[in-house]
């Protein structure tokens, strides 16, 4: 029987602390009561962020496609060439237009600004869902 893991990392990217506030205030400590509870990584650069990913044991990376100078789409897309078996990566978008971006980066999905709690909330949840054994 595989045990349930006591917290899932998620790496929170952006240049910007408020942003980086605002995803880890809107999603709290636990999201879902399926879920254990969410231990978050904080970057504020590309480097960090890479670094972060090569090493492992991120559940789900949440990257801020208006951070600069680089932003999280770029950084998405980068992820996914080079990492076998990438963890899952929401980006934050501009605006709803620029969603079609999120596709490009292959991201899983994407939020919009202004962060919507409940539409981050639920997104984070359905891309962790399936990185959590189930109960036996």
């Amino acid at each position: 029987m595989t045990s349930q893991p006591t917290s899932l990392k998620v790496l929170v990217y952006s240049d910007d602390s408020d942003t980086r506030q605002q995803v880890i205030l809107a999603l709290g400590k636990r999201p879902h009561p399926d879920l254990p509870e969410l231990e978050y990584v904080e970057v504020a650069t590309e480097p960090v962020v890479i670094q972060q990913m090569d090493a492992g044991g991120i559940a789900l990376a949440i990257l801020d496609g208006e951070a600069v100078p680089a932003g999280g789409l770029g950084i998405a897309r980068q992820l996914k060439d080079e990492i076998y078996r990438c963890p899952p990566v929401l980006v934050l978008t501009g605006r709803v237009q620029d969603n079609w971006l999120a596709v490009w980066s292959r991201a899983e999905a994407a939020v919009s600004h202004p962060l919507d709690p409940i539409e981050l909330a639920e997104t984070v949840i359905r891309l962790l869902r399936p990185r959590v054994p189930a109960q036996a």
